[in-house]
């Protein structure tokens, strides 16, 4: 059915097209001077007028003007700008590079023909350059992409250094995260101290929070957007750090000049290289032998081929995981034990300029996320042996296939279509145990078996542009079938907006979303054990809709937001009291959970600067965030943990010249939500008059009706660049939590001996004590280098 759609669509675009060619069409791509990459998001307007477009994820652009003797202009932040004179006589097709303002000494770019934030018709959309992102003083110097997107107004941390992002009230897993397009299921290393994005390898990154284009669906709160660089097809280069935790380097160059790239981007962790000879001479002291695997890793490739100017083919690949692994040898045992995870992730993906107005992209996607934990044990007695082994194994894993169609009959009208299918395998969790003692064997298998369902979806948006109005409206259509039971959704989505005088507009989104995939996860924190599992007969999907409002602004290369929002969400997930899963290790997982509803609105103000000597933004959000379940809190409504009413955030960065950049990073946000008992008391039973088996019960009221103290931090870096003969070297100081606060990351109850002198006697009094993982200043040092 897909294949047959997608032959029918070429066929009505290849025929509809020359309906629209009385005036003659420019297209192209747009590209960096220096490296070849294509810049997503690049403005191409036409010089007196007010038509315009933008480049496509694939740097692809494509205009109709209404006269033959024209001004071309192309701008792109960070760029310098280019005018070009053309006189049309057929179809024309452009591949334009545009030069990084970086390698400009004498002048400072600026242009006013940069698509400006009052002319997107998108709201609740926030893009952040790469090179920001690199300048942002992070933990250990470990430049972090999503540390950055926690920055952002509507945005929140889980916890202290932790990667999850919580967007408008949303959980974990309702954020598409995309790298190359294919879904990035698990997202942190070590816990959540780091994230698997390694900045060397990314081209690109923006966030949606709300106002959501049809071409997206699957997840109720945002969209992540993550580009690898495809690769220098000019010349052979390369960067790379080595910092306090883990080093990294990158390669890329041209394979076919002009026609054919690579990149190879790696990273590691090198504590178990320090750990290694500390652990086995210790372990040699007591007359055993120690291997430890202590380390975490991320490889991302890339090769991209330009067959033509119509056809362009990528590849892309990532894998990453955490190794923690120990085994231990003593005289007549032997023993070994630890646990792993992470992704495994690639696309291809085919480009196709059918015609000068239609471009078509065909995905394949693959992603596997797997967490194994194993143990084993083994005894020698003389020429006998017995082996005790378990492990456990869980994960998810899509393949899936996606085409999405771009056609441009007129400068008024930007026309989306796609369709595309995802086969998702699930493995709730299964240990395997097998024993051999002697004379004696065990075999088994305990656990939930794996299943499977399909997702499917169609959609189709258009841009109109209508002079000072502006719109774009779509619908996103989804169905899911898992096992017996078949799920379907219709989902419309609209956003506007209204330009004003001087620089000012205002913009206004509705939207409905659909979610079918569930984690099964705590609020305290996400671990690598959390289990994905989808909608079936007893869980229904996820749905929600949300309504947005707002003003933007624009003054030089300055950018003003302010938007208010509401969401409402159904079914959304949540352990029964008392309930755990088990590692899936329990068949009746859906009886351990009850679904209701969530409610959150609130406001975000953002002043951003993304070009110039300094840059940076600033962030606030005010928002309100309520769940509530038949099952908790007596079916009352509560506030959910990342209920944060005030957030804050300042990031900046200046360039002092091209050799020093100092930046530094400040947050604050309101303590998060939760459960304190406020009274308990002793039950004891009786036998024959002896009081026996004693019970302390504590007495909680609301669920989250208290607060953790609120959370500020002030993070500061500094960088000195310096270029040699072959290449630049760069020198990044810093440091974390500066001013030695201690935010609370988990609170715990203790009992306090202290004298009553009203009663004359001693009593043990219950004190709530907050812990911070975090209590001092953690400097950094690393040192960079380009080639």
């Amino acid at each position: 059915m897909l294949l047959r759609s997608y032959s029918l669509a070429i066929l009505f675009f290849v025929i509809a097209t020359p309906a629209y060619t009385q005036q003659h069409t420019i297209s192209g791509y747009i590209m960096d001077a220096d490296t070849g990459e294509k810049l997503i998001g690049a403005n191409v307007s036409i010089s007196g007028t007010a038509s315009g477009t933008t480049s496509n994820d694939f740097g692809f652009f494509s205009i109709t003007p209404s006269t033959d003797s024209l001004k071309l202009e192309i701008s792109y932040v960070g760029y310098e700008s280019q005018e070009i004179a053309l006189l049309l006589d057929q179809d024309t097709s452009l591949n334009i590079s545009l030069q990084s303002s970086a390698q400009l000494t004498t002048v400072e770019v600026t242009s006013d023909r940069v698509e400006r934030i009052e002319e997107n018709v998108q709201m609740s959309r926030i893009d952040v350059p790469v090179d920001q992102i690199k300048k942002i003083p992070a933990l250990l110097g470990e430049v972090d992409v999503i540390k950055a997107i926690q920055l952002l107004p509507g945005v929140q941390s889980g916890g202290e250094g932790q990667t999850g992002i919580y967007v408008r009230g949303g959980s974990p897993d309702q954020n598409l995260i995309l790298l190359d397009g294919v879904p990035v299921y698990s997202i942190s290393h070590l816990g959540g101290l780091f994230s698997v994005f390694n900045a060397d390898a990314i081209k690109n990154v923006n966030l949606i929070k709300g106002g959501f284009p049809a071409r997206f669906g699957g997840r109720l709160s945002s969209v992540l957007q993550v580009s690898m660089k495809d690769g220098n097809n000019q010349t052979f280069k390369g960067e790379g750090s080595i910092g306090i935790i883990t080093s990294k380097l990158t390669l890329e160059g041209p394979i076919n000049r002009g026609k054919t790239s690579f990149i190879v981007s790696g990273r590691r962790t090198y504590l178990d290289l320090f750990a290694k000879p500390v652990a086995k001479s210790a372990a040699r002291q007591d007359g055993s032998e120690i291997k430890p695997k202590l380390h975490f890793y991320d490889l991302n490739a890339k090769v991209n081929h330009t067959f033509n100017d119509r056809h362009r083919l990528y590849l892309s690949a990532y894998s990453g995981a955490d190794v923690f692994y120990t085994n231990v040898k003593e005289e007549n045992t032997d023993f070994g034990g630890g646990l792993d995870w992470g992704n495994w992730i690639s696309a291809a993906r085919w480009n196709w300029k059918i015609a000068p107005k239609v471009f078509s992209n065909t995905t394949l996607i693959f992603s596997d996320y797997k967490f194994n934990a194993g143990v084993e044990y083994t005894e020698y007695f003389g020429n006998e042996t017995s082996n005790y082994k378990s492990k456990y194994l869980s994960g998810i894993r899509d393949f899936g296939f996606k085409w999405d169609l771009d056609w441009i009959p007129s400068p008024t009208h930007y026309l989306r279509f796609g369709a595309g299918m995802t086969n998702h395998k699930y493995n709730p969790g299964a240990l395997t145990f097998k024993a051999s003692d002697f004379d004696f064997t065990l075999d088994t298998i305990i656990g939930t078996a794996a299943s499977q369902s399909q997702e499917y979806y169609l959609y189709a948006e258009d841009e109109v542009d209508l002079g000072r109005l502006k719109l774009n409206m779509g619908v996103h259509a989804s169905a899911f079938n898992v096992e017996n039971t078949f799920y379907h959704s219709v989902q419309p989505r609209i956003s506007a907006r209204y330009a004003l005088r001087n620089r000012l507009s205002l913009k206004g989104s509705f939207n409905t979303m659909t979610q079918y995939i569930n984690l099964l996860t705590t609020e305290a924190l996400s671990l690598p054990t959390d289990l994905w599992v989808p909608s079936t007969d007893q869980v229904l999907p996820q749905r929600a809709w949300q309504v947005a409002l707002g003003a933007a602004k624009s003054y030089q290369n300055l950018e003003v937001s302010l938007e208010a929002y509401y969401k409402k969400m159904d079914n959304v997930v949540s352990l029964r009291p008392g309930s755990n899963f088990l590692f899936g290790l329990d068949n009746k997982w859906e009886q351990k959970i009850t679904q209701g509803s969530a409610e959150t609105y609130g406001a975000e103000f953002l002043l951003q600067k993304k070009s110039g000597k300094t840059t940076g933004w600033l962030g606030y959000t005010l928002s309100w965030n309520q769940r509530k379940f038949d099952d908790i809190n007596g079916g009352h409504t509560f506030p959910f943990r990342y209920d944060r009413r005030h957030d804050l955030s300042i990031v900046i960065n200046h360039d002092f010249n091209d050799r020093i950049s100092l930046s530094g990073s400040w947050v604050y946000g309101t303590g998060n939500a939760v459960s304190l008992p406020f009274e308990k008391f002793h039950l004891a039973e009786s036998h024959n008059g002896l009081l026996s088996n004693r019970y302390e019960i504590q007495q909680f009221e609301a669920k989250n009706s208290f607060r953790m103290s609120d959370y500020h931090r002030l993070d500061l870096g500094i960088q000195f660049s310096k270029k040699k003969k072959r290449h630049t070297r760069i020198w990044s100081f810093g440091a974390y939590n500066t001013y030695f606060h201690n935010n609370p990351y988990f609170i715990y109850s203790s009992q306090e001996y202290e004298w009553d002198p009203v009663r004359e006697m001693g009593i043990n009094k219950t004190i709530f004590k907050e812990v911070s993982i975090i209590p001092i200043i953690v400097p950094y040092i690393s040192y960079g280098f380009k080639f």
